[in-house]
């Protein structure tokens, strides 16, 4: 594997942890150089980045905030250039804005400020980071990947704008699909419940409830995430426009 990925470069937006650090981590292991983009005061990105230097593996820092406009367009801009290309971009950050579900009878919680904070980030941010490197995947022929989610398939999610946010996303993907084709493939992964830092405060219980709805009997990974990613993001069969569901059957529960 590490042969097939030598020469490739990556840049990962939120990939400090979770399943955008799993993701810089099978590319990089794979044999990617890797930029590690991460919010500018999060200390976790240096932290894992350095931590996976010592092992040998070419990962970086990017750090910028990808909801602010002309923010991720510079971070991109500066990842590309110490890169010296760009083979992958995998559009990972993003917010529930919320630690705990938000249940979508709750309107007065969809604040203006809610809303603005969760598409800025979720929507906004890929659409900037997307569009900054377009010129640079075109040149290599590379591959883009979203982090959508089963909450903008119709499933219940974090919250109604987070949703709404996410099935946004899914069809901004189509769309750069059709804006990047014939140079560069455009998909997105959809996960389910995946145990991630922002499920570290849920109740055993909910969690249990999580795992018991899907046919599989098990929550997601971030690693089982981070190899659907990989597989869009590297493969040679031509697909493009589509989003993958990797939910382990909770969707079919």
């Amino acid at each position: 594997m590490t042969s097939a990925f030598a020469g490739r470069t990556a840049l990962v937006t939120g990939g400090a942890s979770g399943i955008g650090l799993a993701t810089v981590e099978r590319l990089a292991r794979a044999g990617c150089a890797v930029m590690l983009n991460h919010l500018p005061d999060d200390p976790a990105g240096p932290r894992e980045a350095a931590r996976l230097r010592a092992e040998g593996l070419g990962v970086e820092t990017a750090p910028g905030d990808v909801s602010l406009p002309g923010e991720a367009e510079a971070m991109v801009a500066r990842a590309i250039d110490r890169l010296g290309r760009l083979d992958i971009l995998v559009n990972n950050a993003g917010t529930p804005n919320t630690r705990a579900p938000i249940p979508p009878a709750d309107l007065d919680a969809m604040t203006e400020a809610f809303w603005a904070r969760i598409l800025h980030t979720n929507l906004l941010g890929p659409f900037r980071c997307t569009r900054a490197a377009a010129a640079a995947l075109r040149a290599a022929k590379g591959a883009v990947v979203n982090t959508a989610s089963i909450a903008g398939l119709g499933h219940l999610g974090s919250s109604l704008a987070y949703g709404a946010s996410k099935a946004a996303l899914i069809d901004l993907t189509r769309n750069l699909a059709r804006a990047l084709a014939p140079d560069c493939r455009v998909n997105a992964v959809a996960p389910g419940s995946v145990a991630t830092p922002w499920q570290a405060e849920w109740p055993e219980e909910r969690k249990r409830a999580a795992a018991e709805r899907a046919l599989l009997k098990r929550q997601c990974t971030a690693e089982d995430i981070a190899e659907a990613i990989v597989f869009l993001a590297t493969t040679p069969a031509p697909i493009t426009g589509q989003t993958l569901v990797v939910d382990a059957g909770l969707t079919l529960g």
